[in-house]
């Protein structure tokens, strides 16, 4: 359901464009997407990646307000993956400063939108500022009630399955050892211990710049609808949704945020 008109969504969109193309019966319960293609954009502008990452800070901003404004209920942006610790130190520590700098900046905004924010990922192993920033983002939020936005830093799906695997065993275990008899592990189960445990698993996954890959990011979750066929009218409608986001320009631009997008069909579809 829209929390706002149309109009006041998007009061000037560009000439030629419809916002109206977005359908209110189209807008899907989660949208996860993989930023990516800041570094590109700031290469073809012969500007350093960091420039990239702080020019993408606007382009998050508008997806936030636009997506809670259609009313959809979570969000969850890909901001820093476990494998993201392996590019230039400079990137690193540049980045963790901009994580930092930006929640703390933006979290007013967010609380007065009535936003809940989360992390995903293990933030154990982020410097102090910015685990301070994230915790103080989620003690004002956290008894919001409108959109979720969660932010996956030092997030990687093979280490979250890894973590829900420990989770069962060290459940097993503590059964065993209470005397109770062994069951058979259920999908639900398992489910309980990943990070999005209390989550719908996401309806649309948009990948900004152009690529086609999932990069380690939420395979769990996307897996059933990537198998499952019966989905294909209501995959359809979600795509539609993306496409109205981006002819409002919400999602446009070069490297970022350009969409693919894959909530997991048979295929991945480019919006171009």
């Amino acid at each position: 359901m829209f929390h706002k008109p149309i109009d006041e969504m998007f009061p000037n969109p560009p000439a030629g464009l419809d916002a109206h193309a977005l359908r209110e019966d189209a807008v899907p319960q989660h949208v996860a997407v993989i930023m990516d293609g800041n570094g590109r954009w700031a290469k073809k502008r012969a500007l350093n990646r960091l420039k990239g990452h702080k020019a993408g800070i606007a382009a998050v901003r508008e997806l936030i307000r636009a997506a809670s404004d259609a009313g959809v209920r979570f969000l969850t942006i890909y901001s820093f993956s476990t494998e993201n610790w392996k590019r230039p130190e400079e990137e690193v520590v540049g980045l963790m400063d901009l994580f930092a700098k930006t929640m703390l900046a933006e979290v007013d905004g967010l609380h007065a939108e009535n936003v809940r924010v989360r992390t995903i990922g293990d933030v154990s192993m982020l410097p102090q500022e910015t685990r301070d920033a994230f915790a103080e983002a989620w003690e004002k939020t956290r008894n919001n009630t409108g959109m979720t936005l969660l932010v996956a830093v030092n997030y990687g799906s093979r280490q979250e399955m890894l973590r829900a695997t420990q989770r069962c065993i060290d459940v097993a275990v503590a059964r065993a050892m209470a005397g109770d008899a062994p069951h058979e592990l259920t999908e639900e189960e398992f489910g309980r211990g990943l990070y999005t445990a209390d989550c719908p698993d996401p309806d649309l996954v948009i990948r900004t710049s152009g690529e086609m890959r999932l990069s380690n990011f939420l395979l769990w979750q996307v897996h059933e609808f990537a198998m499952n066929h019966r989905h294909r009218e209501r995959r359809r409608h979600h795509l539609g949704f993306a496409a109205g986001l981006r002819q409002a320009r919400l999602i446009s631009g070069e490297g970022q945020p350009r969409m693919a997008s894959h909530k997991a069909a048979p295929r991945i579809a480019k919006l171009r």
